[in-house]
């Protein structure tokens, strides 16, 4: 009998950002997205500063520590840190360091719709889905603005997904103040 030499291909999803701080609203698109899409595993890339926001209210060392204490019970949820190692923060630079470092593994990038609404803006945009696959999440007042963005218009409609799942209205930024 011949053996198959094809490999085996891990989906890999990627939620960046600086999670400042980290919430269940992360935890819940990554369950989604580990569950719809049968990802492996979903890594939390987290960065000291996101380019397009102000500096972060909590320092990385905290926001890595927050994250690894919320994901702690969820075996396919992981924490890493990049921005040394790579010399970026640039979501492009993190993908592609990904898939050059890892042949046998499809990405896929996680956002929110708020996201999407900047997308354009971000550094090397239109080659992000070379890299991974784009899926954006639902948030409470931004899907009109989402579909509508730059982004959306520009994008290859397969190069990106929205998923319309139950919405968290919840976010780093609320949650800071309080």
């Amino acid at each position: 009998m011949k053996k198959s030499s094809k490999k085996y291909i891990k989906k890999i999803g990627i939620l960046g950002g600086t999670f400042d701080p980290p919430h269940i609203g992360h935890l819940h698109i990554s369950n989604i997205a580990i569950r719809k899409f049968k990802l492996d595993k979903v890594i939390w890339i987290i960065t000291k500063q996101n380019p397009l926001k102000q500096k972060p209210f909590l320092s990385v060392n905290l926001r890595l520590k927050l994250s690894k204490d919320i994901i702690n019970k969820h075996k396919k949820i992981y924490i890493k840190f990049f921005d040394n190692l790579i010399k970026s923060n640039n979501t492009f630079d993190v993908l592609n360091y990904l898939k050059k470092n890892n042949r046998n593994i499809r990405l896929f990038f996680l956002i929110g719709s708020d996201n999407l609404v900047n997308f354009h803006k971000w550094s090397k945009w239109k080659k992000i889905p070379g890299l991974a696959k784009i899926i954006v999440f639902a948030r409470p007042n931004y899907t009109v603005k989402a579909l509508k963005s730059p982004a959306a218009k520009k994008l290859d409609r397969n190069d990106w997904v929205y998923i319309n799942s139950k919405k968290m209205n919840i976010s780093s930024s609320l949650i800071r103040i309080f």
